[in-house]
Protein backbone atom coordinates (compact mmCIF):
# COMPACT_ATOMS: atom_id res chain seq x y z
CA UNK A 1 0.00 0.00 0.00
CA UNK A 2 1.10 3.77 -0.81
CA UNK A 3 0.09 6.86 0.65
CA UNK A 4 0.36 10.34 0.12
CA UNK A 5 0.05 12.30 2.92
CA UNK A 6 -0.05 11.81 7.23
CA UNK A 7 -1.20 14.53 9.30
CA UNK A 8 -0.89 13.80 13.11
CA UNK A 9 -3.02 16.65 13.78
CA UNK A 10 -6.01 17.26 11.62
CA UNK A 11 -9.17 18.93 12.74
CA UNK A 12 -10.99 18.74 9.21
CA UNK A 13 -11.41 14.95 8.51
CA UNK A 14 -14.00 14.45 11.23
CA UNK A 15 -15.06 15.22 14.51
CA UNK A 16 -12.50 16.23 16.93
CA UNK A 17 -8.76 16.31 16.56
CA UNK A 18 -7.30 13.47 14.42
CA UNK A 19 -4.72 11.67 12.64
CA UNK A 20 -5.75 11.29 9.07
CA UNK A 21 -4.03 9.13 6.22
CA UNK A 22 -4.40 9.76 2.88
CA UNK A 23 -3.86 6.31 0.99
CA UNK A 24 -3.13 5.75 -2.96
CA UNK A 25 -5.35 4.20 -4.81
CA UNK A 26 -9.15 4.91 -6.33
CA UNK A 27 -11.01 3.36 -9.06
CA UNK A 28 -13.53 5.98 -8.84
CA UNK A 29 -12.14 8.40 -10.95
CA UNK A 30 -14.89 10.97 -10.17
CA UNK A 31 -15.24 13.78 -12.11
CA UNK A 32 -14.59 16.85 -10.34
CA UNK A 33 -12.36 14.46 -7.54
CA UNK A 34 -10.27 16.90 -5.60
CA UNK A 35 -7.29 14.73 -4.77
CA UNK A 36 -7.04 13.24 -8.32
CA UNK A 37 -3.21 12.96 -7.35
CA UNK A 38 -4.17 9.79 -5.42
CA UNK A 39 -5.56 8.03 -8.23
CA UNK A 40 -3.24 5.96 -8.92
CA UNK A 41 -2.45 3.39 -6.43
CA UNK A 42 1.47 2.97 -7.21
CA UNK A 43 2.13 6.80 -6.42
CA UNK A 44 3.24 8.33 -3.34
CA UNK A 45 5.23 7.00 -0.55
CA UNK A 46 5.66 3.27 0.71
CA UNK A 47 3.34 2.48 3.64
CA UNK A 48 6.02 0.84 6.00
CA UNK A 49 6.10 -0.32 9.70
CA UNK A 50 7.86 2.93 10.45
CA UNK A 51 4.73 4.98 9.50
CA UNK A 52 2.42 2.51 11.30
CA UNK A 53 4.03 3.07 14.62
CA UNK A 54 3.82 6.71 13.93
CA UNK A 55 0.50 6.63 13.63
CA UNK A 56 -0.08 4.50 16.89
CA UNK A 57 2.54 6.39 18.72
CA UNK A 58 0.59 9.73 17.93
CA UNK A 59 -3.05 8.07 19.05
CA UNK A 60 -1.50 7.46 21.88
CA UNK A 61 -0.01 10.55 22.64
CA UNK A 62 -1.28 12.31 25.73
CA UNK A 63 0.18 16.16 25.09
CA UNK A 64 -2.77 16.30 22.33
CA UNK A 65 -6.42 15.09 22.95
CA UNK A 66 -6.86 13.02 20.13
CA UNK A 67 -10.27 11.66 19.02
CA UNK A 68 -9.04 9.18 16.42
CA UNK A 69 -7.96 8.36 13.17
CA UNK A 70 -9.40 9.08 9.87
CA UNK A 71 -8.78 7.06 6.66
CA UNK A 72 -8.86 8.99 3.19
CA UNK A 73 -7.23 9.14 -0.16
CA UNK A 74 -7.42 8.04 -3.00
CA UNK A 75 -9.59 5.22 -1.01
CA UNK A 76 -9.26 3.18 1.66
CA UNK A 77 -11.03 0.21 0.04
CA UNK A 78 -8.83 0.02 -3.28
CA UNK A 79 -8.03 -3.60 -3.69
CA UNK A 80 -4.46 -2.71 -2.96
CA UNK A 81 -4.99 -1.22 0.38
CA UNK A 82 -7.55 -3.74 1.82
CA UNK A 83 -4.81 -5.77 4.00
CA UNK A 84 -2.77 -3.03 5.15
CA UNK A 85 -5.95 -1.53 5.80
CA UNK A 86 -7.62 -3.94 7.74
CA UNK A 87 -4.25 -4.17 9.73
CA UNK A 88 -3.70 -0.77 10.66
CA UNK A 89 -8.03 -1.00 11.88
CA UNK A 90 -7.47 -3.76 14.17
CA UNK A 91 -4.01 -2.26 15.49
CA UNK A 92 -5.81 0.83 16.59
CA UNK A 93 -8.97 -0.84 17.77
CA UNK A 94 -6.79 -3.16 19.99
CA UNK A 95 -3.62 -0.25 20.83
CA UNK A 96 -5.87 2.14 21.12
CA UNK A 97 -9.63 1.15 21.89
CA UNK A 98 -10.33 4.82 23.05
CA UNK A 99 -9.62 6.20 19.66
CA UNK A 100 -12.36 5.96 16.78
CA UNK A 101 -12.05 5.66 13.03
CA UNK A 102 -13.41 7.36 10.10
CA UNK A 103 -13.46 6.66 6.48
CA UNK A 104 -14.08 7.85 3.51
CA UNK A 105 -14.78 5.67 0.34
CA UNK A 106 -16.41 5.78 -3.30
CA UNK A 107 -17.98 2.40 -2.62
CA UNK A 108 -21.61 2.26 -1.00
CA UNK A 109 -22.22 -0.07 1.49
CA UNK A 110 -24.15 -2.56 -1.16
CA UNK A 111 -20.93 -2.44 -3.55
CA UNK A 112 -18.91 -3.61 -0.88
CA UNK A 113 -17.13 -7.42 -1.09
CA UNK A 114 -16.45 -9.43 1.70
CA UNK A 115 -12.69 -7.82 2.62
CA UNK A 116 -14.26 -4.54 2.37
CA UNK A 117 -17.17 -5.06 4.67
CA UNK A 118 -14.63 -6.77 7.34
CA UNK A 119 -12.68 -3.24 7.64
CA UNK A 120 -16.13 -1.34 7.95
CA UNK A 121 -16.97 -3.40 10.78
CA UNK A 122 -14.33 -2.71 12.73
CA UNK A 123 -14.68 1.20 12.28
CA UNK A 124 -17.08 3.82 13.70
CA UNK A 125 -17.93 6.05 11.04
CA UNK A 126 -18.27 5.57 7.15
CA UNK A 127 -18.75 8.15 4.54
CA UNK A 128 -19.14 6.54 1.49
CA UNK A 129 -20.33 7.18 -2.10
CA UNK A 130 -18.70 8.67 -5.05
CA UNK A 131 -18.21 12.20 -5.35
CA UNK A 132 -20.75 13.47 -8.02
CA UNK A 133 -19.96 17.40 -9.32
CA UNK A 134 -23.74 17.44 -10.28
CA UNK A 135 -24.30 16.76 -6.78
CA UNK A 136 -21.40 18.94 -5.21
CA UNK A 137 -22.73 20.68 -1.68
CA UNK A 138 -19.56 22.99 -0.19
CA UNK A 139 -22.19 23.31 2.52
CA UNK A 140 -22.02 19.65 3.69
CA UNK A 141 -20.24 18.82 6.61
CA UNK A 142 -17.57 15.93 5.62
CA UNK A 143 -18.55 15.02 2.19
CA UNK A 144 -18.29 16.55 -1.06
CA UNK A 145 -21.64 15.77 -3.14
CA UNK A 146 -25.29 15.26 -1.14
CA UNK A 147 -25.39 11.74 -2.72
CA UNK A 148 -22.59 10.78 -0.06
CA UNK A 149 -23.70 8.96 3.22
CA UNK A 150 -22.18 9.32 6.85
CA UNK A 151 -22.82 5.78 9.08
CA UNK A 152 -21.99 5.70 12.40
CA UNK A 153 -21.46 2.18 13.35
CA UNK A 154 -21.30 2.68 16.57
CA UNK A 155 -21.85 5.56 19.66
CA UNK A 156 -18.63 7.56 19.11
Amino acid sequence: MNYHKYHSVDVVNGEGTRCTLFVAGCEHNCRGCYNKSTLNPNSGHLFTQEIEEQIIADLKDKRIKRRGLSLSGGDPLHPANLEQIYQLVLRVKKECSDKDIWMWTGYTLAELNPKQQAIVENIDVLIDGKFEQDSYDPGLLWRGSSNQVIHHFKDI
